[in-house]
């Protein structure tokens, strides 16, 4: 299935803007793509998913929290987050882009569900700090 630049759910949660560019549906719940604008600033609390995930930046820097170690990423670098590790991000440019590759359809569930209903959706989708 086929995205072309402007297409794709838009969804707002508390820390950035996300684009659905592949949705899991498409991919027969293989894997799922987002574009993530995110403004300066910490993003969530640390956190754990139970879905692995990878990022790869595509404008900005940002600073990714991971297990302990703290990595600086630059347009072109990518980072594997894997299922339950603790978790987030610092944004350092005025904003980043990047893109959410995820294993699964868990992650679009959970992020169509916090753009609906905020917060009260972690539980139901096995985030926790």
């Amino acid at each position: 299935m086929l995205t072309t630049a402007g297409e794709g759910d838009v969804l707002t949660v508390p820390d950035a803007t996300i684009t659905v560019r592949i949705q899991g549906k498409s991919t027969g719940g293989a894997y799922e793509l987002f574009e993530v604008d995110a403004p300066r600033g910490e993003a969530a609390p640390p956190h754990r998913t139970p879905w692995p995930k990878a990022y790869y930046v595509l404008h900005g820097r940002m600073a990714v929290f991971l297990d302990g170690e703290l990595f600086d990423l630059s347009p072109g670098d990518a980072i594997t987050i894997p299922p339950n590790a603790s978790h987030t991000f610092t944004v350092h440019t005025p904003s980043v882009q990047f893109l959410a590759f995820a294993v699964g359809e868990a992650m679009g569930a959970f992020f169509r569900d916090l753009s609906g209903n905020g917060m009260e959706a972690l539980g139901r989708h096995g985030v926790t700090q």
